[in-house]
């Protein structure tokens, strides 16, 4: 069995104790080649013009300047094959949404536990989609809600019946 190349990942996070602290704990996961930390998306999309992207990206929603969702937009322009992984302390809806739809690959909180953390670089690594469960379920929530509701057009019973007879070719005598 071939392990996975080594791959590079990016820390998008302003607080710079938190970056560092996940920074560490990636690092020692089998298969990084590097952990880069940058405290804006300016910072990381400057990067990411001049150098090689990253495999995974780590990203706060709450930045500074330029928010994480757009940042996730911009990283997914430039770089469609990156994964990227929220990592934040929001939790709304909306957020998770327009995270989601940006381009994200996962969603965590960081009340996740280091361990969590870096289960879920390793998931989306392998093509993955990690979330911390109370996220899983709104996303779930959220998904039930834009679910077509069925129409009957007006049709009772037995119109429903024989409609479906005769999608099945069956032939009014039949």
């Amino acid at each position: 069995m071939t392990s996975a190349p080594p791959f590079r990942v990016w820390l998008i996070e302003d607080n710079a104790l938190f970056r560092r602290t996940v920074g560490r704990i990636v690092e020692a996961l089998p298969g990084i080649a590097a952990v880069e930390g940058f405290s804006s998306a300016e910072a990381a999309l400057e990067k990411l013009v001049t150098g090689p992207a990253p495999g995974t990206v780590l990203v706060d929603v709450g930045l500074p300047g330029i928010d994480g969702i757009e940042c996730i937009r911009r990283l997914k322009a430039h770089a469609p094959a990156t994964q990227i992984l929220v990592l934040t302390v929001f939790e709304d809806d909306e957020k998770i949404f327009r995270a989601v739809c940006a381009g994200a690959s996962g969603y965590l909180l960081k009340s996740a536990s280091m361990l969590e953390i870096t289960e879920a670089v390793a998931e989306v690594r392998r093509g993955g989609s990690p979330m911390t469960p109370r996220v899983a379920r709104r996303v779930l929530d959220m998904f039930s809600k834009l679910a077509p509701a069925r129409n009957d057009y007006g049709l009772g019973p037995r119109e429903r019946e024989v409609l479906e007879l005769y999608v099945k070719g069956l032939t009014n005598k039949e």
